[in-house]
């Protein structure tokens, strides 16, 4: 997040490079920055001449090139964004003779997402000297909390480790999706609100009290009669629900509790970093530890695998989502 805001300022600027390659797993930073530069390095006046979008599919290497040579008309700069870029991966090293001498009045913006070049390529060495490679790597899931939590603080919003939570529970770890929610929450909240989960549930719909982070934190303590009133409400809600997400964050949660177990710190700040947890949320490993010792804690491991692999037919004799989240809470609970 640090790069990418050093790369905006840089724009911003007006320290411009002739090439700004984007690529990487994660498409929300690559679209970003190029919205950034398509919407604001030219003046309404000049984009109509000196600004131009190409897509991956539909032009070569070559076409490229020969737009990216032109002088700008009656402009300091023109612009070419390469949407899709990844299209162009089996040509892609053509652009090294280019990136070698690249025209300096153009600003050349490729958008290669879900794939990176090979730093091993002469092409990556010509950009990397005389533009920018920047790779948008994707966040694992403990990391997507804490970036909810720095994109609202810019904002000037704060969250709550139990909204973030939901949150991430619910969206994955897709920041587009999560984003376009966050604009949804700043839209109608006051500025320097707490978010808390009763504004999740009121304005994003998922429910506070009937969700996997509800769902995992009852299981771990034991509570039998929340824990069946949640898969309940799971049941009669499929598609907010769906039984492969909740079998992974609970698979998530209970090999946490394995490393919690092995830990000899137990300390909050040594579970915390060691698990990739909130410190907030320690409390619920130590109340999960003392109701699951290790080896039930492996034997649950087996059978969140075995109720994978039912969910995806096999070996589940036709039993319905339902009926394999039934059985499985049965299993783990008593």
């Amino acid at each position: 997040m640090n790069e990418v805001t050093h790369l905006i300022s840089d724009i911003k600027n007006g320290n411009y490079k002739p090439i700004y390659f984007l690529m990487g797993e994660e498409p929300y930073y690559i679209d970003k920055i190029s919205e950034y530069i398509e919407n604001n390095v030219l003046d309404e006046s000049e984009k109509g001449f000196n600004q131009v979008v190409m897509y991956g599919r539909d032009v070569s290497i070559e076409e490229i090139v020969s737009s990216a040579k032109r002088f700008p008309m009656m402009a300091e700069h023109q612009v070419i964004i390469v949407k899709e870029a990844q299209d162009l991966s089996r040509t892609i090293d053509k652009i090294e003779a280019y990136a070698n001498q690249p025209q300096p009045s153009t600003i050349l913006v490729f958008n290669y997402k879900y794939k990176k070049l090979d730093k091993r390529k002469k092409a990556y060495k010509a950009i990397s000297k005389n533009g920018v490679l920047f790779e948008s790597k994707k966040l694992y899931e403990n990391q997507v909390a804490d970036w909810i939590r720095k994109v609202l603080g810019g904002k000037k919003y704060n969250i709550e480790p139990k909204a973030a939570q939901m949150l991430v529970e619910f969206l994955g770890t897709d920041l587009s999706k999560i984003s376009n929610e966050l604009e949804k929450l700043v839209s109608i909240l006051p500025s320097e609100t707490i978010i808390n989960p009763q504004h999740i549930e009121e304005n994003i719909g998922i429910s506070k009290d009937f969700n996997n982070f509800e769902l995992r934190k009852s299981v771990g303590e034991k509570d039998i009669v929340r824990a069946n009133r949640i898969i309940n409400y799971f049941a009669q809600n499929p598609k907010n629900n769906p039984l492969v997400m909740t079998i992974s964050l609970l698979n998530s949660f209970f090999t946490q509790l394995l490393m919690y177990h092995g830990l000899k710190d137990k300390s909050k700040a040594s579970v915390a970093k060691n698990l990739g947890v909130n410190p907030y949320f320690v409390d619920d490993y130590v109340t999960a530890a003392r109701n699951y010792p290790m080896r039930k804690v492996s034997q649950v491991i087996a059978l969140l695998r075995d109720a994978d692999m039912k969910s995806k037919g096999v070996g589940g004799n036709a039993l319905s989502q339902a009926d394999i989240l039934k059985e499985l809470l049965f299993m783990i609970l008593h």
